[in-house]
């Protein structure tokens, strides 16, 4: 495809999200199924300018004087791509393929777009006018800027599987992805977030992955992980587990000591943890499905960890899916905030005197992390809030309260909340 297809395509994409509210993933592959003379390169490149539209759709729109999601593409090839106007020009007039020429007005804001030094705090941030209270309650006078990190592309992180390898055997494997040490965690690797517009190398075709030498997982959520402390021997509940990823962590943390139970009250998402853990070589598991009325008969006052993947909006990893922050609605937080609320009353039932619970979201809204455990601790006297961790590369990102709040400005990681309360009786 030529320059001007692909950009009437993306235009044709992002059209797609805003007028009929759906998913990225979903427009793209719509946009795909009807276009299979699209090659690789192709879907690459209009996949990349799609999600970066939508990473600074509010700033795009204010540079241009305009919020179509035309402007919002011409825009970012020119302030976010670094294409010159006159190439933008001659792609967008391509006949047939291009969108259709630049207007003269189109033309001079994009000879000369806007300035966000006056621009408010959630269009500089690129965030929704009504999260704006919850972002200055979180980041203070940093807010926008926390926004604006939010909208990068994020880096791709691996964590390193003890129960097969090491951290230096894994470089080696991913030598030709340019891994490197993240310098957080020793088993924590990264390498660059990946240029927009060209297709990446796939990990999983390397046998290393096959083997279970790593698994993809943010470094945010590594760290979630780790907060659970020494957890070799013990009996943990993973309640929330999801599609297993921290479950994994949590298995490699134990080395097969102890026992670890993977729940969800969504059993599809269940589906793909019995492979994934046997890929990664996990023999202390067992997965507990709600197809089952007593999946988690003879669990209570067992636990010496329940640990909490909490339902949340996910604002903290707009960065990997940028159209969510664009379709979130206050019904949605307050019900999420209403599911954390029961998944914590939950958890309780399941741990043993002195054992914790590991409140962990990808939210960066106050009202789903630090207000959660204040009512938490109002409704359940026995227990405390104790401080997150005692890693001192990691405690200079605590709270005063002795939460764990990260996101990509302070930690360089999605935004994550993590809490550790702890049954005193």
């Amino acid at each position: 495809m030529r320059d001007g297809g692909r950009l009437a395509a993306a235009i044709e994409i992002l059209t797609d999200v805003e007028t009929r509210h759906r998913p990225v993933k979903l427009a793209l592959k719509a946009w795909g199924e009807a276009s299979r003379f699209a090659g690789s390169k192709d879907r690459a490149w209009i996949s990349g300018l799609v999600l970066d539209v939508l990473r600074r759709r509010r700033s795009l729109a204010w540079r241009m004087g305009d919020d179509s999601p035309r402007a919002a593409a011409l825009c970012a090839l020119h302030v976010l791509w670094n294409w010159p106007v006159d190439r933008i020009a001659q792609a967008a007039a391509d006949t047939p393929h291009g969108p259709g020429a630049l207007t003269a007005a189109e033309r001079a804001a994009l000879a000369q777009p806007g300035d966000l030094a006056d621009a408010p705090a959630p269009v500089r941030g690129d965030y929704p006018d009504w999260l704006a209270g919850s972002f200055e309650r979180a980041f203070g006078a940093a807010a926008a800027l926390e926004g604006e990190m939010l909208a990068e592309r994020a880096p791709v992180d691996l964590r390193v599987n003890t129960l097969k390898t090491d951290a230096g055997q894994a470089l080696k494997a991913l030598a030709p992805f340019d891994a490197r040490p993240s310098g957080v965690l020793p088993n924590a690797l990264r390498m660059a977030a990946p240029e927009p517009s060209v297709r990446g190398q796939s990990l999983e075709a390397i046998p290393a992955f096959s083997k279970g030498w790593f698994e993809v997982q943010d470094l945010a959520s590594q760290i979630a992980a780790e907060a659970a402390g020494d957890i070799k021997g013990a009996q943990v509940l993973d309640l929330c587990a999801g599609g297993g990823g921290k479950t994994l962590a949590l298995a490699a943390a134990m080395a097969n000591t102890g026992q670890i139970y993977a729940y969800d009250s969504d059993g599809r998402r269940l589906a793909d943890t019995v492979r994934r853990a046997e890929r990664a070589g996990v023999r202390n598991l067992q997965v507990r499905s709600p197809v089952y009325p007593d999946a988690l008969k003879g669990l209570d006052g067992q636990m010496d960890v329940v640990f909490i993947d909490a339902p949340c909006t996910g604002t903290g990893a707009w960065r990997r899916h940028p159209d969510t922050k664009w379709r979130l609605k206050p019904a949605t937080l307050a019900q999420r905030q209403a599911d954390q609320d029961k998944v914590l009353d939950h958890a309780v039932q399941f741990l043993k005197a002195g054992g914790r619970i590991v409140y962990v979201t990808c939210s960066v809204l106050p009202e789903e992390d630090e207000d959660r455990v204040a009512a938490f601790l109002t409704r359940h006297s026995d227990f405390k809030a104790v401080p997150a961790t005692d890693d001192a590369g990691i405690a200079q990102h605590m709270t005063p309260d002795g939460y764990l709040r990260l996101s990509p400005y302070s930690s360089g990681t999605d935004g994550f909340f993590v809490a550790i309360l702890q049954k005193t009786n």
